[in-house]
């Protein structure tokens, strides 16, 4: 078959020149919660790269929705220097997408300010904290926020909003009965489980008007058992699908029990526990140094990994559906796309070489982009900038070397 790759697009009113976009894969790269110009010159570099569009990832909607002292945090003061980035991106031809969500219960009361609030309550043994359920006012306020936050973003002159509806966040906390125990309108039933999603997707619709695309990141699974299964994550997608949203992305995993299941391979866990803060989060290094392989265990990497499921809910859906996991070549891209993909997402290639798709546009079908997936920039990324070792311009100590060395040879050896 002919490719596709390199032929226009649309998602929703957004039209992007090719069918490449950089998954919203978490940069760490703001400085106190606001843009930085380290953020500008990434995403700018990716839009020079032949990137259709380009993805800000997990901004959040409020405070209390804080899980990073790097991450994005949508109020009015950020719509200046995020309109100087849309414009950036715009001149060098490519679509802004930004990510909208709330981190749940994934945070802990020194970074968001208060106890930590999800579906339910309970203790979250990943930051580690308490966190309490939210009331039913605070659940109205919260898609009002949501709604605010699209309206801010719309502002900012983006092309497209993408919800996180996965990997186990505020509102894939409310999906999954592994996180909600509710026994009000909200909980119980998958209906009732649905019925935030439901009204934030409803609130985001109404405000953008259909003036920007509409995306959703939303799980196939939730990668455990009690978890949410492919049947109701399928269901999930076809409620999405009535309320007339754009676009799906479809992902997997769970980042407070399944956390490899999204980006597959091993978490070096020396790099993890070198840059964590020893003052902030002493309790978070040891655990992860005495237990890290059990808290975050292995799940093999291979290209396309998502591919076999992701095809079963292409079989049963008609709306646009985006494809992310192990695009890593031309020849793995082509293969998405001829599967009925409308376009492809991808993180690790665009870390390690920010021109990759200007280089699948001059090479041939065997053009790679090089990642080895060690998975240091995954790492790192937790309390540093996301960054590939490649390009890292301090000495690294010879344990890290070492460790990115035999997961490389691991990955190569596959």
């Amino acid at each position: 078959m002919d490719s596709q790759l390199f032929t226009p697009v649309k998602i929703g009113p957004c039209e992007l020149r090719n069918r490449t976009i950089r998954s919203a894969a978490f940069e760490n790269m703001c400085v106190k919660n606001a843009p930085s110009e380290a953020l500008f010159q990434y995403h700018t570099a990716v839009a020079k790269g032949g990137i259709g569009m380009t993805t800000v990832a997990y901004a959040s909607i409020n405070q209390s929705g804080l899980s990073f002292e790097g991450q994005l945090w949508l109020r009015p003061e950020v719509v200046e220097p995020l309109k100087k980035l849309t414009d950036a991106i715009h001149a060098e031809g490519a679509k802004a997408s930004i990510q909208i969500g709330h981190c749940g219960n994934m945070t802990h009361r020194s970074t968001c300010g208060q106890m930590p609030v999800g579906a339910s309550g309970g203790f979250n043994l990943y930051s580690p904290t308490f966190m309490r359920g939210l009331k039913i006012e605070e659940i109205d306020a919260f898609v009002d926020d949501f709604k605010r936050g699209a309206a801010l973003v719309k502002e900012a002159g983006f092309d497209c909003v993408e919800l996180h509806a996965g990997h186990g966040y505020l509102i894939s906390q409310f999906l999954s009965p592994y996180t909600n125990h509710r026994k009000d309108a909200y909980g119980g039933s998958l209906e009732n489980r649905m019925r935030f999603m439901e009204r934030v997707v409803r609130a985001v619709k109404e405000e953008l008007d259909g003036k920007l695309g509409l995306v959703v990141k939303v799980n196939m699974w939730d990668g455990f058992k009690g978890g949410m299964e492919e049947t109701e994550c399928l269901a999930v997608c076809k409620k999405l699908e009535s309320l007339g949203v754009d676009a799906l992305v479809l992902t997997a995993g769970f980042v407070s029990k399944a956390p490899m299941e999204v980006m597959r391979g091993n978490m070096p866990l020396k790099t993890l526990v070198h840059y964590m803060d020893m003052k902030k989060f002493w309790w978070l290094k040891a655990g992860v140094s005495l237990f890290g392989k059990m808290m975050i265990p292995e799940v093999p990497y291979k290209d396309l990994y998502f591919l076999e499921q992701a095809r079963r809910f292409r079989a049963e859906l008609k709306l646009p559906l985006i494809y992310v996991g192990g695009c890593n070549s031309r020849k793995s891209i082509d293969e998405v796309l001829n599967a009925g993909f409308c376009a492809v997402q991808m993180a690790r290639a665009l870390v390690h070489d920010t021109d990759f798709v200007n280089k699948l546009r001059d090479g041939d079908e065997n053009t790679c982009s090089g990642c080895n997936h060690s998975n240091y920039c995954i790492g790192r990324m937790y309390s540093r900038e996301m960054k590939c070792h490649c390009h890292e311009t301090e000495t690294l100590p010879p344990s890290l070397v070492k460790e990115i060395e035999r997961l490389e040879a691991k990955w190569g050896n596959q």
